[in-house]
């Protein structure tokens, strides 16, 4: 066996392993803060890893309050109280602030290890589909300094798909998708229950979407989030428990190989309190929503 020939079989004897050792697709779950309302850190940090999560992001009021709490208690006493439970640090969620003002918001999310800002379109949308497409992209050329600066952080901008906003329909959606398409920095965070409650339109969009999916809402519309309703009925936002099929849209994310986090998501009445009475009861319900879509993963 000459030398090149020795070297080969070395290098496939050793890939040999490495392949066989590839781990199988999944979903990277983290948690939401508003999720447990205004509930103060000290409260949720600890059951972030119990939710099957291994990040936290923050959200600001009315949603929530830690993304206030953690400048009121100072950068650091934060970060060791994330070291001290084993909890990254996924991004923050900044309506508030809009696409245009997060200068400072980038900043903090790279000083913690973060990787994204969730945050809405801004300008017209109650205008005929050819200048709505108009809009979306003078909105993508407005963008492209704060994306440019995001990016050089290590940080993307996720537009969230939302009512009564410029990106809402699954056009708006789709031009958002094509124009962003080579530029960094900016990306979708896709919120299914905003959108037609149609399995196989939803995976379409996964699909079309693509690597430019800054994060996956796993929230369906159930009964609506727009009225205090029984408790019941309100967690119909769940997977699991409202009617969508999660199976065509789960296959889709896959299909593209998302590995970018995965929230399990509702919207209480009024904003600003837990999903369930508890802390203990909020964890368990997300990880029932959880073992509903890892049963659908372990299927595909």
């Amino acid at each position: 066996m000459n030398r090149r020939c020795f070297l080969q079989s070395i290098a496939a004897v050793a890939a040999v392993p490495a392949f066989a050792a590839e781990s199988p697709w999944k979903l990277n779950y983290m948690l939401a803060s508003s999720m447990c309302g205004s509930l103060p850190l000290a409260e949720i940090l600890p059951e972030v890893k119990k939710t099957g999560a291994t990040a936290i992001e923050l959200w600001p009021k009315k949603h929530g309050t830690q993304r206030e709490e953690m400048d009121a208690m100072g950068h650091d006493k934060f970060a060791a109280m994330l070291k001290e439970h084993g909890v990254g640090f996924g991004g923050t969620t900044r309506y508030d602030l809009g696409p245009f003002k997060l200068t400072e918001e980038i900043a903090i999310v790279r000083k913690f290890g973060g990787s994204f800002i969730v945050t809405g379109g801004k300008g017209e949308y109650k205008v005929p589909a050819e200048q709505l497409k108009a809009n979306v992209k003078d909105f993508v050329e407005k963008m492209k300094p704060h994306a440019a600066l995001a990016a050089e952080n290590g940080v993307e901008i996720g537009i969230e798909n939302h009512v009564n906003n410029l990106i809402d329909t699954p056009d708006s959606l789709h031009w958002l998708a094509d124009f962003t398409r080579d530029i960094a920095g900016i990306g979708i965070a896709l919120a299914p229950a905003h959108l037609p409650q149609e399995p196989a339109l939803l995976a379409a969009m996964v699909r079309h979407i693509g690597e430019k999916l800054t994060l996956f809402y796993a929230w369906e519309r159930g009964l609506g989030f727009s009225k205090v309703m029984p408790k019941e009925e309100e967690l119909q936002q769940m997977p699991g428990r409202g009617p969508l099929d999660y199976k065509p849209i789960v296959a889709a994310l896959k299909e593209i190989q998302f590995t970018g986090p995965t929230e399990i998501f509702m919207h209480p009445t009024p904003r600003g309190i837990p999903i369930m009475p508890t802390v203990a009861e909020t964890t368990a319900e997300i990880v029932r929503a959880k073992n509903h879509l890892d049963a659908i993963v372990a299927s595909l």
